[in-house]
């Protein structure tokens, strides 16, 4: 993938030491976001990272402009799923494609799900990526019940209960983690064909927009 053009970047390049600094924060986030959440305070990234609060903040004056950076890479990487689905002439293909792959990208770095549902009105390319990947999304569920192999029921709410259940199986480590979300995802997509329909509840009140937060700004 081409490198992704940063809001964040400055100006003018930076020294070699400021340059350090910022990816020593930008690896202790990730870690941080990984293990702690969205929430983690600033300054324990920046101990974690051995810089001051002050150097932090230099670099990333809030919390957003940090969340943001941290996972823009993996944003751009789920709406190009999402445009691999869409392209694929076998729209059920497609669809069954981008829920296994937006799976194992949640497992791989479980922060990312929790900035994918976190509203950043600030970070306009950011808001604007994900929701290209919504309404992308959208599209491909269309698709693949316009071609008769989606069960008609399938409700939007389905893929927010999706991922809130595959982060749920995949509280372990290594290939246990990622062996529990392929299996959980094999059974719901098999629930999920239009041959395999039978009358399910009511789809909740859930969307991903609706679960849209604001981050914290400590």
């Amino acid at each position: 993938m081409p490198a992704r053009p940063s809001h964040l970047e400055p100006a003018e390049p930076l020294r070699a030491d400021a340059r350090h600094n910022r990816e020593r924060i930008l690896e202790a986030a990730r870690e941080a976001f990984a293990t702690r959440g969205l929430d983690v305070p600033m300054a324990a990234i920046a101990r974690r990272a051995g810089v001051g609060v002050a150097t932090l903040y230099r670099r990333f004056p809030s919390r957003e402009s940090l969340i943001t950076e941290v996972f823009g890479d993996e944003l751009a990487a789920c709406a190009s799923l999402v445009d691999e689905a869409l392209a694929d002439p076998d729209p059920w293909r497609g669809f069954r494609t981008a829920i296994e792959k937006v799976c194992a990208m949640q497992v791989a770095d479980r922060g990312f799900t929790d900035a994918f549902l976190t509203a950043f009105p600030a970070a306009i390319d950011y808001e604007r990526t994900r929701a290209r990947a919504e309404q992308g999304f959208a599209e491909v569920v269309r698709r693949a019940k316009a071609a008769g192999r989606l069960r008609p029921d399938f409700d939007l709410a389905d893929l927010t209960l999706l991922l809130k259940a595959n982060c749920g199986v995949a509280t372990g480590t290594g290939e246990a983690a990622a062996a529990s979300s392929r299996r959980l995802v094999a059974y719901l997509l098999q629930s999920f064909q239009a041959e395999h329909a039978a009358p399910l509840p009511p789809a909740p009140p859930l969307t991903l927009s609706h679960m849209h937060a604001a981050p914290a700004a400590r």
